[in-house]
């Protein structure tokens, strides 16, 4: 829990404050003078009574009743201080700068529990150890550089990495981004990124406080809280970006299922991130570029304007804006030649408006009025503006600003300049502004924020299933793979269309089967995880004989306990399948089955419990998604009753946790139904609540 002591605290103690400024202790002291810390500062160490002005005490008994401890020593002897402080002075926040704990060893894990024990017996607040700080309007705890200029409006920062949060706040605040409250959260030991978020959810403030999170994580450990208060700060007006580092998982490529080879945990991060609202970054600049377009109005639609005085960084931001999903229209008609009036000989006003190198800043202030009122299916404007250094721009950057000040349409600035027109842009920065120096950077920024979906409703009713039925199935089943009769009984309990199954382990049975489901028919043998891998399925069945003859063959087949018979049918190959993982839950993925799942792997997660708004949006996103609506003659698939299907995969999941995977592949799908073909499930036993 986040204390009073931490947020707001009267008094600050620093454990190994030194005089040496080259060490933490004696830099986080140096940045809490700096900062203006308001309240009682003190220092404890036993062998001065004065650090850079501030009184210092040689032994933990003599220091007066304090709040917030930095903790700047050596982690030996870092759980006895602060057991010490809680105990003794009412100590009830705590920041541990210290290295030497869980990172390091096992020795140094057994420290940090001894931590997290102290902290916890008195409900106090542990942020660390092996931190960088917490950076805040109140108090500047932190040992590193830069230290922003805070901005209550500026940009609430969570890290995971102390060292990452400093590159990520310099990559901003050169480009004028500013930070609100900056919290280094390090191990995690007792509080992580997904504790800070619930903190500043439960205690948000529309009024005062920043509307701007932005998150690197190197872990997820609390993915449900995550979800729960990111999604819920999204609703009440913020925007939150996240990097999350460590995307690899070496681990999916020994899985036994295709689901379990397409799912990773990074699948799962994608899919949380989605179904939460957060739009998803790949890097420090990435991050900054997002944070920056979150400073200003948000897109009303996805029309662009471009306006340029150089023609090739036009052309590379058209190209990243049309390619990520949004638009750079043609602009014609009478107002677009009364424009072109307006400008100079050469000008295009096609869009992008390009007004020459030699185009002045009232011509750019007309493009924008232009924009403004004349051209209404526009939604928002682009200026790319530098100089080759001939001339300086101020009077552009000065007329810049003051139009994006009344614009009713959001104006994105595009300064690559950054050497040649530094004082111009430093002047552009100082009055408020955050630019962009990349056109490519700012447009890719535009195109993920715009195509990241409004966190997901949790006010749906699943789909009506036989618990009970699951439940009984689920029980009586040990791990691995379930028989067959148990699968189809899954399916039939959740109301999942399947296509008639039968068993046979004799010839005399098998022919009983083949009568009853009809010719042509299809011979799966029942056993072998990989079916086709041991010749183990046989199409196009028409004939007693070969009815017989492949059963004999089948049963031969190592692992073969039987014989599954099935009506031949037809359709597009659809697939669906879940996969557990770890604190995520269940994963749901689907797409279309055959080479796009084998090799193009064109799949789409959402994560259970999903509704069929959420399950539908994603389908939609399927590279292959016009196959499904029916493409050049070709008819389509029921996109209705395949949302429907995995809808009852994701309530199946919900009610029997212990699925660890699961397929239904292929599913057949035709315009008026879609069908489970095969299906495979894999149960994992874990306590049932």
């Amino acid at each position: 829990m986040i204390t009073e002591a931490l947020t707001n605290p009267q008094s600050i103690v620093v454990v190994g404050g030194s005089n040496d400024t080259h060490k933490p202790g004696g830099t986080v002291l140096k940045n809490l003078i700096e900062g203006g810390f308001k309240g009682a500062l003190y220092v404890l160490n036993p062998k001065e009574d004065e650090v850079q002005g501030v009184k210092s005490y040689r032994n933990l008994e003599l220091l007066p009743q304090v709040d917030l401890a930095i903790i700047a020593i050596a982690a030996k002897y870092t759980p006895d201080t602060v057991e010490f402080l809680a105990q003794n002075k009412n100590t009830r926040a705590f920041i541990v700068l210290s290295a030497g704990f869980s990172e390091e060893s096992h020795e140094g894990k057994l420290l940090e529990d001894r931590l997290v024990a102290s902290v916890n017996k008195v409900n106090g607040s542990l942020i660390g150890p092996n931190c960088v700080g917490v950076l805040t309007p109140r108090h500047h705890s932190i040992f590193t550089k830069p230290i922003p200029k805070l901005d209550p409006q500026g940009c609430d920062f969570v890290s995971g990495s102390g060292a990452t949060a400093c590159f990520i706040m310099e990559a901003g605040i050169s480009k004028g981004l500013t930070f609100a409250n900056v919290y280094s959260v390090g191990n995690s030991a007792q509080m992580g990124v997904e504790e800070i978020i619930q903190h500043m959810d439960e205690n948000f403030d529309p009024e005062k406080d920043p509307k701007v999170k932005l998150l690197y994580l190197e872990k997820i450990d609390k993915p449900d809280l995550l979800l729960k208060h990111a999604a819920s700060l999204i609703k009440k007006g913020c925007r939150i970006a996240a990097v999350k580092a460590g995307a690899s998982d070496a681990g999916s490529r020994a899985a036994s299922s295709h689901t379990g080879a397409l799912a990773s945990s990074d699948v799962a991060v994608e899919a949380l991130f989605k179904k939460a609202g957060i739009v998803r970054c790949y890097g420090r600049e990435d991050l900054i570029s997002v944070a920056s377009v979150f400073m200003y109005p948000e897109l009303k639609g996805k029309n662009i304007a471009v306006i340029t005085h150089a023609g090739g960084p036009a052309v590379m931001l058209t190209d990243a804006l049309e390619q990520g999903g949004l638009s750079v229209p043609a602009i014609t008609g009478a107002a677009a030649d009364a424009l072109k009036e307006e400008l100079f000989p050469g000008s295009s006003v096609a869009n992008p408006i390009d007004f020459l190198a030699t185009g002045t800043a009232e011509q750019l202030g007309t493009i924008i009025d232009y924009v403004n009122n004349k051209f209404d299916h526009i939604d928002a404007m682009v200026v790319i503006f530098g100089t080759p250094g001939l001339f300086e721009v101020y009077d552009v950057y000065n007329l810049l600003h003051e139009k994006m000040k009344t614009s009713p349409k959001p104006i994105f600035p595009v300064l690559p300049s950054v050497f040649t027109a530094k004082n111009e842009v430093d002047d552009f920065v100082s009055k408020g502004r955050v630019f962009f120096p990349d056109e490519v950077m700012l447009g890719k920024a535009l195109c993920r924020i715009y195509n990241t979906p409004k966190p997901a409703s949790d006010d749906f009713k699943l789909p009506d299933i036989d618990k009970p039925a699951i439940r009984k199935i689920i029980d009586e089943s040990d791990e691995g793979y379930l028989s067959p009769q148990k699968v189809t009984a899954l399916l039939d309990a959740s109301g999942i269309n399947r296509a008639l199954e039968l068993v046979a382990q004799t010839t005399d049975e098998a022919m009983a089967a083949a009568d009853e489901v009809g010719f042509p028919l299809v011979m799966k043998v029942v056993g072998p995880v990989h079916k086709s891998d041991v010749g183990g399925v046989v199409l196009n069945v028409n004939s007693i004989e070969q009815v017989v003859a492949e059963t004999e063959r089948m049963m031969q087949i190592k692992d073969a306990v039987g014989v599954l018979f099935q009506p031949m049918l037809t359709g597009t190959e659809l697939f669906a399948g879940v996969k557990k993982e770890a604190s995520f839950g269940h994963m749901v993925l689907f797409g279309l089955g055959g080479i796009f799942i084998e090799v193009l792997k064109d799949v789409r997660t959402v994560l259970a419990p999903a509704s069929k708004e959420e399950i539908s949006r994603e389908l939609k996103q399927l590279t292959s998604y016009k196959i499904i609506e029916g493409v050049r003659g070709q008819a389509g698939v029921n996109e209705q009753m395949f949302v429907d299907i995995i809808s009852r995969l994701a309530a199946l999941v919900t009610v029997a946790p212990e699925i660890a995977e699961m397929d239904l592949n292929p599913l057949l799908g035709t315009p008026t139904n879609v069908v489970a073909v095969d299906a495979r499930i894999r149960v994992e036993k874990v306590p049932h609540s």
